[in-house]
């Protein structure tokens, strides 16, 4: 089995953190990272549930709280939730890409489509100073963060664009280059984040991290040194022999 086709099997698209919905500890981890407080105007795109809006209201008493998702059944099961706690926040089914976010203050963004990213970059581009926005994993395309609690990043308009690939892993990493021992953190990071009660094997997801994320530096040229490290060799070949994951094509992509 090729490592995409067994990313596909994940639950939830954990690893790219499509469709995940974020543990509430992460919430309020985020909320206390980016220091929201009374007067901000809290926007959670592509929301899900109503979780975001509802700490965002109920613990950290923003002015105003939007969710956004495309999904009309999530926002329908949100509404009603929060219709029986009596909690006032704004709840929209629609595409972010055509979204009002003018009046934000404070935006919780985690997409991976690059597509999404890039458009959105745009719109982002045009909101008001100092507005900050919060990504997880990864900063906006070619930006450097303002601030980094790995895996959550915030960047404020209006950006700051990074002159190369090493510039913003450094901003990111707090490293030049990428080894297995900056992979295995980071990775660990990410995935003790977006914990859920679906992920029973957290290890072994780190693990599946850390070989992506090792790979993926290499191909962009930000791994430290030209050799592939023993151990990221010993775990590709793990995968392989005892799980029957196969990293090779990644590697010769």
């Amino acid at each position: 089995m090729k490592i995409d086709e067994y990313l596909e099997t994940l639950p939830e698209n954990v690893l790219s953190g499509e469709d995940v919905q974020l543990p509430e500890k992460s919430l309020k981890d985020i909320f206390k990272f980016v220091k929201l407080k009374k007067d901000d105007i809290f926007y959670h795109l592509g929301c899900g549930d109503e979780k975001g809006v509802e700490i965002a209201v109920n613990e950290f008493g923003v002015k105003k709280a939007v969710g956004i998702d495309y999904n009309s059944d999530k926002i329908k099961k949100a509404k009603k939730n929060l219709e029986e706690k009596k909690i006032q926040v704004e709840l929209i089914c629609q595409d972010i890409l055509n979204a009002d976010i003018s009046d934000a203050t404070v935006i919780l963004f985690w997409f991976t489509d690059e597509n999404v990213t890039n458009q959105m970059l745009k719109k982002f581009e045009n909101l008001k100073p100092e507005t900050k926005i919060v990504t997880i994993w990864g900063p906006l395309p070619d930006c450097i963060p303002d601030k980094v609690e790995f895996p959550y990043i915030i960047n404020k308009v209006p950006f700051k664009k990074a002159k190369s690939m090493q510039e913003q892993l450094l901003a990111i990493f707090g490293v030049k280059c990428v080894d297995f021992v900056t992979a295995w953190e980071f990775a660990e990071r990410y995935t003790k984040a977006i914990g859920s009660p679906e992920i029973k094997n957290d290890r072994f997801l780190t693990i599946i991290q850390t070989l992506v994320i090792w790979i993926n530096a290499k191909k962009l040229g930000v791994a430290c040194g030209d050799d592939i490290p023993e151990s990221i060799q010993t775990y590709i070949k793990l995968m392989k022999m005892n799980f029957d994951i196969d990293f090779e094509p990644m590697l010769k992509e």
